[in-house]
């Protein structure tokens, strides 16, 4: 037989269960309810259900089909007109429990199916949030060797002497069967502090862009928890909680897979399972935040690494050192290591438990997922989550509203984590205070040196003046170069034409130099016998003529005369060379 999807809904008068039957016929059916117990076949589908409260036949139930739907839709009256249902959407609870086939257990629930919550426990019970201290015993390896139990209400042992491959992997203990609980938590609180990294730790709390970015993101549980704090009164507030939180089909289906079972539970592991609820919690809002509501593949890692129920098999006393636990490995091991998200997943967790049963079994139906698709955290599911998406649908409501109390009495601080992060904080604003200084100094060092030095100043603007008046006169001496070579090439006579040579003036004597040059080349003696003895006359009236025009072309300034100097100089040297 097959379980139809179905899902419960109500008003005040009546309960409405829609079936799911696709290719079921529609003249080979039957219902049947009585009290708390409803059934319904279809063939080949079976759905049998304990309801959360009495309905009565009393001649006022509907039922109708949807053949294009498929879906049987069936209105039972309550016997108590107006009251309500809690656990509607609770349907692994709802589902009947599943009878052995076998032999009967040695240890049975007489009336598990008259109540769908903890029903040995009283309703108006208080609850002590503060488990039983014991003195110490020494107890011989031998006989603690078989004590060592995990999983979900410590349940569970010897698992992992079967999976020796996939244990790195999933947990961070080494060999859970055979270390106790004491020697788990130092072994924890060691790695940690080895993990610890104060350089990162640092770079988040300066560099706290990101941070600050998934602190504004709002999960889904933010509107609902507004809604249900803007409800007016204390008993719709509480009405209201099951309708504000809704479920998926995917969600419903995987509630349907489950097998509805009870736990029996001693007072000491019955608070180990709301502690480690807590812890569990945490981890998964920091995830969610962090990921921004977006799964990948680090998100398996993340909400077991961050646990110390799930990676350490860690057992808790009080809610205050699962925050101080919590908190550590938020700054031990994800990518983003801040306190202030640390309060947040705290603020976080808070709204969910107050939201109540349908919100807390909403996230643990998405860890559930996440384990599923992840290889081999697969594991955790069948230790923890399971279990605890079956337990939670029979939970006690004030059981989750005085964990919420217990949890919001509580608080945690840097200086409560063990890491020394004040003192770390401080160093660092002391060094990033000298650091500014130092910068703010030289900064002003700078602008006051061009101020300081008035002299180089007026030396530099001094320099450029000159550098400007020696080009300019460097130019002057070039145009004067240019006009007495204008000269000498208008004073070029027939004689001077086949060497080329140029008429010097000096001291008055006016000596073709092409001529001197040729007459010592050949060595004949100076040009100046024969020179001036041939043509003397003609000579003395071009050294006049030159004379004149040098004297009228240039200026009286040094440029002229120190160029002319220099020329007769080299004329002089010439001859000797």
């Amino acid at each position: 037989m097959l379980t139809p999807a179905f899902d419960l809904s109500q008003d005040s008068d009546f309960l409405t269960v829609a079936i799911r039957v696709p290719y079921a016929r529609v003249s080979e059916f039957d219902v049947y309810f009585e009290g708390v117990d409803f059934k319904f076949y279809a063939k080949p589908y079976f759905l049998r259900l304990t309801l959360p409260g009495r309905i009565v036949e009393n001649g006022s139930e509907q039922g109708s089909y949807d053949a294009d739907k498929g879906i049987f839709t069936i209105r039972l009256p309550k016997e108590t007109p107006g009251q309500h249902f809690e656990g509607l959407n609770m349907l692994t609870a709802l589902l009947a429990p599943r009878k052995s086939r076998t032999a009967k257990p040695l240890v049975e629930e007489i009336g598990a199916s008259e109540v769908p919550e903890e029903g040995v426990e009283d309703d108006n019970e208080e609850f002590d949030w503060e488990i039983e201290q014991s003195p110490y015993e020494e107890v011989s390896e031998s006989a603690l060797s078989p004590q060592c139990r995990y999983g979900f209400g410590n349940l569970r042992s010897g698992v992992f002497q079967r999976l020796q491959d996939e244990l790195s992997e999933v947990i961070d203990i080494k060999d859970p069967d055979f270390t106790p609980a004491a020697e788990r938590r130092q072994k924890r609180l060691a790695a940690e502090l080895a993990k610890f990294d104060p350089d990162h730790y640092l770079a988040d709390f300066f560099e706290d862009e990101a941070v600050e970015q998934v602190l504004k993101y709002n999960p889904w549980w933010t509107d609902i928890y507004s809604k249900m704090m803007a409800s007016l009164g204390k008993s719709q507030e509480q009405e209201n909680h099951a309708a504000l939180v809704s479920f998926s089909e995917e969600e419903k289906y995987q509630l349907r897979k489950f097998v509805n079972k009870s736990y029996l539970l001693d007072k000491r592991a019955h608070l180990q399972v709301y502690y480690s609820l807590i812890d569990i919690l945490l981890a998964y809002c920091y995830e969610t935040r962090v990921t921004e509501g977006e799964k990948n593949v680090e998100s398996a890692w993340n909400i077991r690494k961050l646990s110390p129920t799930l990676c350490w098999f860690e057992t808790w006393t009080n809610v205050h050192e699962i925050l101080v636990s919590f908190g550590r490995r938020v700054l031990c091991y994800p990518l983003y290591r801040h306190f202030k998200l640390v309060m947040k997943a705290y603020r976080d967790t808070l709204k969910i438990l107050q939201l109540g049963k349908s919100a807390v079994l909403k996230c643990l139906l998405d860890i559930h997922k996440i384990f599923q698709e992840n290889d081999p955290a697969y594991i955790l599911n069948d230790l923890y989550i399971s279990d605890y998406c079956v337990w939670i649908q029979k939970a006690k409501s004030k059981k989750l509203a005085a964990l919420a109390e217990a949890l919001k009495a509580v608080s945690v601080t840097k200086a409560q984590l063990g890491l020394e992060l004040e003192d770390l904080e401080a160093a660092a604003l002391l060094v990033q205070e000298e650091e500014a200084a130092l910068e703010a100094a030289h900064s002003i060092s700078r602008q006051q040196t061009p101020c300081s030095s008035p002299e180089a100043s007026d030396s530099e603007e001094s320099d450029s003046t000159t550098s400007s008046e020696t080009e300019d006169s460097g130019l002057e001496q070039e145009e004067l170069e240019d006009g007495a070579s204008e000269t000498r090439h208008s004073l070029r006579g027939p004689f001077l034409e086949e060497g080329s040579a140029l008429l010097i003036d000096d001291g008055g004597v006016c000596r073709n130099s092409a001529i001197l040059r040729s007459g010592v080349s050949q060595g004949k003696p100076p040009a100046s016998s024969q020179a001036l003895g041939g043509s003397g006359p003609l000579i003395e009236e071009l050294g006049e003529q030159l004379k004149t025009t040098v004297q009228m072309s240039g200026p009286a300034g040094s440029g002229a005369g120190n160029h002319s100097s220099v020329q007769d100089r080299h004329d002089q040297q010439t001859p000797n060379d």
